[in-house]
């Protein structure tokens, strides 16, 4: 059985603790969310796969009416997440709709496409200072320094997209000041 992204995720998330769908999206958006997000209807299905192919098991934790089922990875879970883990990556895909929309703006002025410029660098200055916000409660720890290493890597890779787009806007709009000085 081929697994998804989203699945291994799952197993990622499961390899800790137990955890409810619920329990997995919101693990999710406050970590792996700002370089691999899942939705909740990537993870419901995924979770009912896994669970079928004995790589997760559900077990009951219903509080009186609230019927809930948490998660945790089986011996062939782990496994198969292992072994995902031990091959080299094969996706490098990035979504960023400001690039998208960069990449289309030779039909505005020059001047209209440094507004997206701006709003992109800004965005990833809040970025990088909400992901600077979590370092102090991602303590580097002995057993797992992982999670960390790529705070970090959030951290400065933000930084640096900002810086860029600083740069792009001053490359854009030499020609207008080249102008303007002539």
């Amino acid at each position: 059985m081929e697994l998804s992204a989203t699945a291994y995720v799952i197993l990622g998330m499961v390899s800790r603790e137990p955890r409810s769908g619920y329990e997995i999206k919101a693990a999710v958006d406050n970590t792996t969310r700002f370089f691999w997000a899942a939705s909740y209807g990537q993870i419901y299905p995924q979770l009912k796969k896994l669970s079928e192919a004995g790589l997760v098991e559900g077990i009951d934790a219903s509080q009186g009416d609230r019927k809930r089922t948490r998660y945790a990875i089986t011996a062939d879970g782990e496994a198969a997440l292992k072994d995902w883990l031990r091959r080299p990556p094969e996706a490098s895909e990035m979504r960023e709709e400001g690039l998208l929309k960069l990449f289309f703006s030779g039909v505005l002025e020059p001047g209209e496409a440094v507004e997206t410029l701006r709003a992109m660098r800004q965005r990833r200055l809040e970025l990088s200072e909400r992901l600077r916000a979590m370092e102090p409660q991602k303590m580097e720890t002995v057993d797992d320094p992982f999670p960390l290493m790529v705070l970090r890597a959030g951290i400065e890779f933000n930084t640096w997209f900002a810086e860029w787009c600083e740069r792009m806007e001053a490359q854009l709009l030499a020609p207008a000041q080249q102008k303007g000085s002539r």
